[in-house]
């Protein structure tokens, strides 16, 4: 039996992406407070992100890493504020890196969104 397939995608800017994917990041870092449990689809933003915080360890550059793309998935497990950052970080649990990476068809959205595929 195939595992379901999630039905939202989270867009996150690389290099997190490939650090949620390595279990590096453990944590997502959001203003906003959700709701969301479960296992959703990560989509490579195509604007990239901060890379000094994750260089040593992903040892990539910007423009390195693949963008515009759902590359994996990763489960929700709980959102808790941290009072340090005045943010909401998403617990992420069991990253799993596609063998084939997704190119959706409709337009992603800033934070969680439902992918549509051929």
């Amino acid at each position: 039996m195939t595992p379901p397939r999630p039905t939202l995608a989270i867009s996150i800017r690389q290099p997190y992406v490939e650090a949620i994917l390595r279990g590096i990041k453990k944590k997502e870092y959001r203003s906003r407070l959700t709701h969301v449990r479960g296992l959703v689809y990560l989509y490579a933003s195509l604007k990239d992100g901060n890379y000094d915080l994750f260089r040593r360890q992903i040892k990539a550059n910007p423009g390195d890493l693949p963008t515009g793309l759902i590359l994996g998935t990763v489960e929700i497990t709980d959102c808790v504020f941290i009072e340090k950052y005045g943010e909401y970080g998403y617990v992420l649990r069991n990253p799993h890196r596609l063998k084939r990476p997704l190119r959706p068809l409709n337009q992603p959205q800033p934070v969680f969104w439902r992918p549509v595929f051929k």
